[in-house]
Protein backbone atom coordinates (compact mmCIF):
# COMPACT_ATOMS: atom_id res chain seq x y z
CA UNK A 1 0.00 0.00 0.00
CA UNK A 2 1.33 3.42 -0.92
CA UNK A 3 -1.37 5.99 -0.39
CA UNK A 4 -0.67 9.63 -1.13
CA UNK A 5 -2.58 11.55 1.50
CA UNK A 6 -1.72 15.04 0.35
CA UNK A 7 0.28 17.01 -2.15
CA UNK A 8 0.71 20.78 -2.46
CA UNK A 9 -1.22 20.78 -5.73
CA UNK A 10 -3.79 18.01 -5.48
CA UNK A 11 -4.78 14.80 -3.75
CA UNK A 12 -4.01 12.00 -6.17
CA UNK A 13 -4.77 8.86 -4.15
CA UNK A 14 -6.80 9.08 -0.98
CA UNK A 15 -5.71 7.27 2.16
CA UNK A 16 -7.30 3.88 2.75
CA UNK A 17 -6.71 3.97 6.48
CA UNK A 18 -7.51 7.54 7.44
CA UNK A 19 -10.58 8.07 5.29
CA UNK A 20 -11.55 10.15 2.27
CA UNK A 21 -11.52 13.67 3.53
CA UNK A 22 -14.80 13.40 5.43
CA UNK A 23 -14.81 16.63 7.44
CA UNK A 24 -18.60 16.58 7.87
CA UNK A 25 -20.40 14.06 10.06
CA UNK A 26 -22.92 13.05 7.38
CA UNK A 27 -20.19 12.01 5.00
CA UNK A 28 -18.29 10.29 7.80
CA UNK A 29 -21.37 8.26 8.74
CA UNK A 30 -21.81 7.27 5.07
CA UNK A 31 -18.28 5.83 5.28
CA UNK A 32 -19.32 3.71 8.30
CA UNK A 33 -17.89 6.23 10.74
CA UNK A 34 -18.63 5.81 14.44
CA UNK A 35 -19.40 2.10 14.02
CA UNK A 36 -16.17 1.26 15.81
CA UNK A 37 -17.17 3.30 18.85
CA UNK A 38 -20.54 1.52 18.94
CA UNK A 39 -18.65 -1.75 19.02
CA UNK A 40 -16.34 -0.44 21.74
CA UNK A 41 -19.24 0.61 23.98
CA UNK A 42 -20.38 -3.01 23.98
CA UNK A 43 -16.97 -4.16 25.24
CA UNK A 44 -15.44 -4.07 28.68
CA UNK A 45 -12.55 -1.57 29.10
CA UNK A 46 -10.06 -4.38 29.68
CA UNK A 47 -11.13 -6.03 26.43
CA UNK A 48 -10.46 -2.83 24.47
CA UNK A 49 -7.05 -2.39 26.11
CA UNK A 50 -6.16 -6.01 25.33
CA UNK A 51 -7.26 -5.55 21.71
CA UNK A 52 -4.99 -2.51 21.35
CA UNK A 53 -2.17 -4.40 23.10
CA UNK A 54 -2.53 -7.38 20.78
CA UNK A 55 -2.52 -5.12 17.74
CA UNK A 56 1.00 -3.98 18.60
CA UNK A 57 0.11 -0.31 17.95
CA UNK A 58 3.03 1.91 18.86
CA UNK A 59 2.74 5.63 19.51
CA UNK A 60 3.07 7.72 16.36
CA UNK A 61 4.24 10.84 18.19
CA UNK A 62 7.94 10.00 18.39
CA UNK A 63 8.84 7.66 21.22
CA UNK A 64 7.00 4.65 19.79
CA UNK A 65 5.76 3.41 23.17
CA UNK A 66 3.01 0.75 22.79
CA UNK A 67 -0.38 2.40 23.28
CA UNK A 68 -2.01 -0.64 24.88
CA UNK A 69 0.71 -0.92 27.48
CA UNK A 70 0.40 2.79 28.27
CA UNK A 71 -3.37 2.41 28.74
CA UNK A 72 -2.85 -0.54 31.07
CA UNK A 73 -0.76 1.67 33.36
CA UNK A 74 -3.70 3.98 34.10
CA UNK A 75 -4.75 3.68 37.73
CA UNK A 76 -8.45 3.09 37.04
CA UNK A 77 -9.11 2.28 40.71
CA UNK A 78 -8.13 5.79 41.73
CA UNK A 79 -11.02 7.83 43.19
CA UNK A 80 -9.83 10.77 41.08
CA UNK A 81 -11.16 11.43 37.57
CA UNK A 82 -9.33 9.77 34.71
CA UNK A 83 -8.27 12.00 31.81
CA UNK A 84 -7.44 11.37 28.17
CA UNK A 85 -5.19 14.03 26.62
CA UNK A 86 -4.48 14.18 22.89
CA UNK A 87 -1.17 15.79 21.99
CA UNK A 88 -1.92 17.84 18.87
CA UNK A 89 0.87 20.35 19.52
CA UNK A 90 2.71 19.35 16.35
CA UNK A 91 5.71 21.70 16.42
CA UNK A 92 8.61 19.55 15.24
CA UNK A 93 10.21 21.15 12.16
CA UNK A 94 9.36 18.93 9.20
CA UNK A 95 6.23 17.39 10.77
CA UNK A 96 2.72 18.05 9.42
CA UNK A 97 0.93 14.69 9.50
CA UNK A 98 -1.31 15.48 12.50
CA UNK A 99 -2.41 18.66 10.77
CA UNK A 100 -3.56 16.59 7.81
CA UNK A 101 -5.60 14.22 9.97
CA UNK A 102 -7.31 17.00 11.93
CA UNK A 103 -8.04 18.98 8.78
CA UNK A 104 -9.35 16.14 6.63
CA UNK A 105 -10.76 13.45 8.94
CA UNK A 106 -11.57 15.17 12.26
CA UNK A 107 -14.32 12.68 13.07
CA UNK A 108 -11.82 9.81 12.87
CA UNK A 109 -9.83 11.50 15.63
CA UNK A 110 -12.99 12.13 17.67
CA UNK A 111 -14.05 8.50 17.29
CA UNK A 112 -10.63 7.37 18.48
CA UNK A 113 -10.95 9.67 21.49
CA UNK A 114 -14.28 8.16 22.47
CA UNK A 115 -12.95 4.60 22.23
CA UNK A 116 -9.77 5.40 24.17
CA UNK A 117 -11.76 7.26 26.82
CA UNK A 118 -14.05 4.27 27.33
CA UNK A 119 -10.99 2.01 27.63
CA UNK A 120 -9.58 3.97 30.57
CA UNK A 121 -13.01 4.78 32.05
CA UNK A 122 -12.68 8.48 31.36
CA UNK A 123 -15.40 11.01 30.64
CA UNK A 124 -13.05 13.96 30.11
CA UNK A 125 -10.99 14.37 26.94
CA UNK A 126 -8.68 17.28 26.21
CA UNK A 127 -7.21 17.91 22.75
CA UNK A 128 -4.25 20.27 23.06
CA UNK A 129 -3.78 21.74 19.58
CA UNK A 130 -0.93 23.87 18.32
CA UNK A 131 -1.99 27.52 18.40
CA UNK A 132 -0.85 28.20 14.83
CA UNK A 133 -3.23 25.53 13.51
CA UNK A 134 -6.20 27.90 13.38
CA UNK A 135 -7.88 26.32 10.35
CA UNK A 136 -7.53 22.83 11.79
CA UNK A 137 -8.81 24.05 15.15
CA UNK A 138 -11.92 25.49 13.52
CA UNK A 139 -12.53 22.28 11.53
CA UNK A 140 -12.08 20.15 14.62
CA UNK A 141 -14.26 22.42 16.75
CA UNK A 142 -17.05 22.20 14.15
CA UNK A 143 -16.74 18.40 14.10
CA UNK A 144 -16.92 18.24 17.91
CA UNK A 145 -20.11 20.33 17.80
CA UNK A 146 -21.59 18.07 15.11
CA UNK A 147 -20.86 14.90 17.06
CA UNK A 148 -22.19 16.41 20.28
CA UNK A 149 -25.44 17.50 18.61
CA UNK A 150 -25.80 14.02 17.10
CA UNK A 151 -25.69 12.51 20.59
CA UNK A 152 -22.57 10.49 19.90
CA UNK A 153 -20.67 11.70 22.96
CA UNK A 154 -23.05 10.26 25.55
CA UNK A 155 -21.48 11.36 28.87
CA UNK A 156 -18.03 12.23 27.47
CA UNK A 157 -16.86 15.85 27.28
CA UNK A 158 -14.25 16.81 24.66
CA UNK A 159 -12.47 20.11 25.25
CA UNK A 160 -10.19 21.76 22.68
CA UNK A 161 -7.33 23.81 24.09
CA UNK A 162 -5.14 25.98 21.85
CA UNK A 163 -1.46 26.30 22.68
CA UNK A 164 0.43 29.57 22.50
CA UNK A 165 3.27 28.63 20.17
CA UNK A 166 5.73 26.96 22.56
CA UNK A 167 7.56 23.94 21.15
CA UNK A 168 8.26 22.70 24.67
CA UNK A 169 4.54 22.00 25.16
CA UNK A 170 4.89 19.05 22.82
CA UNK A 171 6.65 17.38 25.76
CA UNK A 172 3.84 15.66 27.59
CA UNK A 173 4.40 16.99 31.11
CA UNK A 174 4.96 20.55 29.86
CA UNK A 175 1.71 20.13 27.93
CA UNK A 176 -0.05 19.18 31.18
CA UNK A 177 1.38 22.23 32.95
CA UNK A 178 0.10 24.44 30.13
CA UNK A 179 -3.35 22.80 30.26
CA UNK A 180 -3.49 23.64 33.96
CA UNK A 181 -2.77 27.29 33.19
CA UNK A 182 0.85 27.19 34.32
CA UNK A 183 4.01 28.02 32.41
CA UNK A 184 4.82 25.23 29.96
CA UNK A 185 7.80 23.52 31.59
CA UNK A 186 8.53 19.82 32.06
CA UNK A 187 7.84 18.10 35.35
CA UNK A 188 10.33 15.83 37.08
CA UNK A 189 9.41 12.17 36.66
CA UNK A 190 8.38 9.96 38.44
CA UNK A 191 5.49 10.19 39.08
CA UNK A 192 4.46 9.53 35.50
CA UNK A 193 1.19 10.79 33.97
CA UNK A 194 -0.68 7.43 34.18
CA UNK A 195 -0.42 7.79 37.96
CA UNK A 196 -0.32 11.57 38.42
CA UNK A 197 -0.97 13.58 35.28
CA UNK A 198 -3.49 16.33 34.63
CA UNK A 199 -4.58 17.86 37.96
CA UNK A 200 -2.50 15.11 39.62
CA UNK A 201 -5.01 12.50 38.39
CA UNK A 202 -4.40 9.40 36.20
CA UNK A 203 -3.89 10.61 32.62
CA UNK A 204 -3.29 8.94 29.28
CA UNK A 205 -1.49 11.07 26.67
CA UNK A 206 -1.34 10.05 23.03
CA UNK A 207 -0.52 11.63 19.68
CA UNK A 208 -3.22 12.48 17.12
CA UNK A 209 -2.28 9.71 14.67
CA UNK A 210 -2.10 7.14 17.47
CA UNK A 211 -5.63 7.93 18.63
CA UNK A 212 -6.93 8.13 15.05
CA UNK A 213 -5.67 4.59 14.41
CA UNK A 214 -7.71 3.04 17.24
CA UNK A 215 -11.01 2.86 15.27
CA UNK A 216 -9.21 0.86 12.57
CA UNK A 217 -8.07 -1.68 15.16
CA UNK A 218 -11.63 -2.09 16.47
CA UNK A 219 -12.94 -2.33 12.91
CA UNK A 220 -10.41 -4.88 11.63
CA UNK A 221 -9.55 -6.68 14.85
CA UNK A 222 -6.08 -6.84 16.36
CA UNK A 223 -4.98 -9.90 14.43
CA UNK A 224 -5.90 -8.47 11.04
CA UNK A 225 -4.40 -5.06 11.88
CA UNK A 226 -1.10 -6.68 12.88
CA UNK A 227 -0.75 -8.26 9.43
CA UNK A 228 0.15 -4.82 8.04
CA UNK A 229 3.64 -3.45 8.58
CA UNK A 230 6.31 -5.49 10.35
CA UNK A 231 6.00 -7.60 13.52
CA UNK A 232 7.78 -5.05 15.72
CA UNK A 233 5.84 -2.12 14.20
CA UNK A 234 2.43 -3.16 12.86
CA UNK A 235 0.14 -0.94 10.83
CA UNK A 236 0.71 2.03 8.60
CA UNK A 237 2.14 5.46 9.33
CA UNK A 238 1.77 8.84 7.70
CA UNK A 239 5.18 10.12 6.62
CA UNK A 240 5.68 13.84 6.09
CA UNK A 241 8.27 14.46 3.37
CA UNK A 242 9.75 17.93 2.86
CA UNK A 243 12.95 19.70 1.88
CA UNK A 244 14.62 19.29 -1.51
CA UNK A 245 12.08 16.77 -2.80
CA UNK A 246 10.11 16.73 -6.06
CA UNK A 247 6.71 15.90 -4.52
CA UNK A 248 6.58 17.03 -0.88
CA UNK A 249 3.57 15.97 1.14
CA UNK A 250 2.09 13.33 3.44
CA UNK A 251 2.28 9.68 2.42
CA UNK A 252 0.59 6.81 4.23
CA UNK A 253 2.64 3.64 3.88
CA UNK A 254 3.06 0.32 5.61
CA UNK A 255 5.60 0.49 8.39
CA UNK A 256 8.73 -1.25 7.15
CA UNK A 257 8.56 0.35 3.69
CA UNK A 258 12.12 1.09 2.52
CA UNK A 259 13.14 4.73 2.86
CA UNK A 260 14.53 4.72 -0.67
CA UNK A 261 11.12 3.67 -2.01
CA UNK A 262 9.37 6.53 -0.22
CA UNK A 263 11.88 9.13 -1.43
CA UNK A 264 12.36 8.03 -5.02
CA UNK A 265 9.15 6.20 -6.00
CA UNK A 266 6.43 7.99 -4.08
CA UNK A 267 7.92 11.43 -3.46
CA UNK A 268 9.61 11.71 -6.87
CA UNK A 269 13.24 11.87 -5.79
CA UNK A 270 15.45 14.87 -5.15
CA UNK A 271 14.09 18.06 -6.70
CA UNK A 272 15.74 19.31 -9.86
CA UNK A 273 17.58 16.02 -10.36
CA UNK A 274 20.27 17.05 -7.88
CA UNK A 275 22.33 14.67 -5.75
CA UNK A 276 21.09 13.52 -2.37
CA UNK A 277 23.31 14.66 0.47
CA UNK A 278 21.40 13.80 3.64
CA UNK A 279 18.05 12.64 4.99
CA UNK A 280 16.82 13.62 8.44
CA UNK A 281 14.31 10.80 8.99
CA UNK A 282 12.19 11.83 11.99
CA UNK A 283 11.94 15.60 12.05
CA UNK A 284 14.80 18.02 12.67
CA UNK A 285 15.67 16.57 16.10
CA UNK A 286 17.12 13.21 15.02
CA UNK A 287 20.52 12.13 13.62
CA UNK A 288 20.79 12.49 9.85
CA UNK A 289 21.57 9.69 7.42
CA UNK A 290 23.97 9.66 4.48
CA UNK A 291 22.84 8.55 0.99
CA UNK A 292 24.28 5.07 1.52
CA UNK A 293 22.09 4.56 4.60
CA UNK A 294 18.64 5.02 3.03
CA UNK A 295 18.11 1.35 2.15
CA UNK A 296 16.54 0.90 5.56
CA UNK A 297 12.97 -0.09 6.50
CA UNK A 298 10.95 2.77 7.92
CA UNK A 299 10.14 1.38 11.34
CA UNK A 300 11.25 2.12 14.90
CA UNK A 301 13.70 -0.74 15.40
CA UNK A 302 15.34 -0.66 11.96
CA UNK A 303 16.09 3.06 12.22
CA UNK A 304 17.29 2.63 15.79
CA UNK A 305 19.70 -0.06 14.66
CA UNK A 306 21.56 2.41 12.42
CA UNK A 307 21.79 5.12 15.04
CA UNK A 308 18.81 7.34 14.40
CA UNK A 309 15.14 7.54 15.38
CA UNK A 310 11.73 7.09 13.78
CA UNK A 311 10.68 10.27 15.61
CA UNK A 312 7.76 12.15 14.10
CA UNK A 313 7.94 10.13 10.83
CA UNK A 314 8.99 13.33 9.06
CA UNK A 315 11.69 13.03 6.43
CA UNK A 316 13.63 16.16 5.53
CA UNK A 317 15.56 15.67 2.29
CA UNK A 318 18.77 17.66 1.82
CA UNK A 319 20.52 18.03 -1.53
CA UNK A 320 24.15 18.73 -2.41
CA UNK A 321 23.78 22.54 -2.35
CA UNK A 322 23.43 22.67 1.44
CA UNK A 323 26.22 23.69 3.81
CA UNK A 324 25.96 21.35 6.79
CA UNK A 325 27.39 23.94 9.17
CA UNK A 326 24.65 26.39 8.18
CA UNK A 327 22.09 23.61 8.63
CA UNK A 328 23.50 22.93 12.10
CA UNK A 329 23.21 26.62 13.02
CA UNK A 330 19.59 26.81 11.87
CA UNK A 331 18.69 23.67 13.79
CA UNK A 332 20.46 24.67 17.01
CA UNK A 333 19.07 28.20 17.00
CA UNK A 334 15.59 26.73 16.91
CA UNK A 335 16.17 24.53 19.96
CA UNK A 336 18.03 27.25 21.84
CA UNK A 337 15.13 29.63 21.23
CA UNK A 338 12.54 27.04 22.28
CA UNK A 339 14.35 25.94 25.45
CA UNK A 340 12.15 26.64 28.46
CA UNK A 341 15.28 27.43 30.50
CA UNK A 342 14.35 25.23 33.44
CA UNK A 343 17.54 23.15 33.42
CA UNK A 344 21.06 24.56 33.00
CA UNK A 345 22.56 22.09 30.47
CA UNK A 346 19.85 22.90 27.94
CA UNK A 347 19.54 26.63 28.69
CA UNK A 348 23.28 27.30 28.55
CA UNK A 349 24.52 24.41 26.43
CA UNK A 350 22.34 25.13 23.40
CA UNK A 351 23.55 28.73 23.35
CA UNK A 352 27.16 27.62 23.57
CA UNK A 353 26.52 25.32 20.61
CA UNK A 354 25.16 28.24 18.60
CA UNK A 355 28.19 30.40 19.42
CA UNK A 356 30.66 27.67 18.44
CA UNK A 357 28.82 26.91 15.20
CA UNK A 358 28.70 30.60 14.26
CA UNK A 359 32.45 30.84 14.86
CA UNK A 360 32.98 27.86 12.57
CA UNK A 361 30.80 29.39 9.87
CA UNK A 362 32.42 32.84 9.97
CA UNK A 363 35.95 31.46 9.96
CA UNK A 364 37.12 32.40 13.47
CA UNK A 365 37.09 28.86 14.91
CA UNK A 366 40.01 26.49 15.38
CA UNK A 367 40.27 22.71 15.26
CA UNK A 368 39.90 22.74 19.04
CA UNK A 369 36.43 24.23 18.62
CA UNK A 370 35.31 21.12 16.76
CA UNK A 371 36.26 19.06 19.79
CA UNK A 372 34.63 21.64 22.07
CA UNK A 373 31.37 21.32 20.11
CA UNK A 374 31.43 17.58 20.75
CA UNK A 375 32.21 18.13 24.41
CA UNK A 376 29.33 20.56 24.93
CA UNK A 377 26.97 18.04 23.34
CA UNK A 378 28.23 15.28 25.62
CA UNK A 379 27.54 17.49 28.63
CA UNK A 380 23.93 17.98 27.54
CA UNK A 381 23.05 14.38 26.67
CA UNK A 382 21.52 12.52 29.59
CA UNK A 383 21.72 15.53 31.90
CA UNK A 384 18.53 17.40 31.03
CA UNK A 385 15.03 17.35 32.46
CA UNK A 386 13.38 16.55 29.13
CA UNK A 387 14.54 15.60 25.64
CA UNK A 388 14.65 19.11 24.13
CA UNK A 389 18.33 19.62 24.93
CA UNK A 390 19.14 16.22 23.46
CA UNK A 391 17.14 17.11 20.34
CA UNK A 392 19.56 20.00 19.84
CA UNK A 393 22.56 17.69 20.10
CA UNK A 394 21.51 14.65 18.05
CA UNK A 395 21.39 16.28 14.58
CA UNK A 396 24.47 18.47 15.08
CA UNK A 397 26.55 15.55 16.34
CA UNK A 398 25.58 13.55 13.26
CA UNK A 399 26.47 16.45 10.92
CA UNK A 400 29.83 16.90 12.65
CA UNK A 401 30.76 13.23 12.48
CA UNK A 402 29.37 12.29 9.05
CA UNK A 403 30.26 15.51 7.20
CA UNK A 404 33.34 16.40 9.25
CA UNK A 405 35.30 17.38 6.15
CA UNK A 406 32.97 20.38 5.71
CA UNK A 407 33.52 21.51 9.29
CA UNK A 408 37.28 21.11 8.90
CA UNK A 409 37.19 23.04 5.62
CA UNK A 410 35.49 25.96 7.38
CA UNK A 411 38.30 26.06 9.92
CA UNK A 412 41.18 25.63 7.48
CA UNK A 413 39.81 28.01 4.84
CA UNK A 414 38.76 30.64 7.34
CA UNK A 415 35.13 30.63 6.24
CA UNK A 416 32.41 28.72 4.42
CA UNK A 417 33.81 26.71 1.50
CA UNK A 418 30.50 27.20 -0.35
CA UNK A 419 31.42 30.84 -0.86
CA UNK A 420 27.86 32.11 -0.62
CA UNK A 421 26.37 29.44 -2.89
CA UNK A 422 24.81 27.28 -0.16
CA UNK A 423 21.05 26.87 -0.45
CA UNK A 424 20.74 28.19 3.13
CA UNK A 425 22.82 31.30 2.51
CA UNK A 426 20.99 34.40 3.74
CA UNK A 427 17.99 32.45 5.02
CA UNK A 428 17.43 33.54 8.60
CA UNK A 429 16.33 31.45 11.53
CA UNK A 430 12.94 32.71 12.81
CA UNK A 431 14.56 33.87 16.05
CA UNK A 432 16.88 36.14 14.01
CA UNK A 433 14.30 37.68 11.72
CA UNK A 434 13.28 40.52 14.03
CA UNK A 435 16.84 41.91 13.91
CA UNK A 436 16.67 42.14 10.12
CA UNK A 437 13.21 43.66 9.70
CA UNK A 438 13.23 46.81 7.56
CA UNK A 439 12.46 50.07 9.32
CA UNK A 440 8.76 50.66 9.63
CA UNK A 441 7.87 46.99 9.16
CA UNK A 442 6.46 44.82 11.91
CA UNK A 443 8.99 42.38 13.37
CA UNK A 444 8.38 38.66 13.00
CA UNK A 445 8.35 36.89 16.36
Amino acid sequence: MADLVSHPDEVKIVSKRFGKGATGIDRYLELDGYKAVQKALGMQPDAIINEVKNSGLRGRGGAGFPMGRKASLIDRKSPKPKYLVVNADESEPGAFKDREVMGRVPHRLIEGCLIAAHAIESTNVFIYIRGEYLTEYEILAAAVDEAREAGIFDDVTITLHRGAGAYICGEETALLESLEGERGQPRPRPPFPPIQGLYMAPTQINNVCTIATVPVILELGAEEFAKTGVPSSPGTAIFSVSGNIARPGNYELDLGTPMRELIYEHAGGVAGGRELKAVIPGGSSVPALTPDQIDVPLDYDSLGAIGTFFGAASLIVVDDRCCMVQLAIRSTKFYAHESCGKCTPCRIGTRWMVQILEAIENGTATHADLELLDSVGDNILGKVLCALGEFAVYPVASYLHKWRDEFVAHVEQGGCPFGGSSSLEGILAPSDQHAHTPAGAEALV
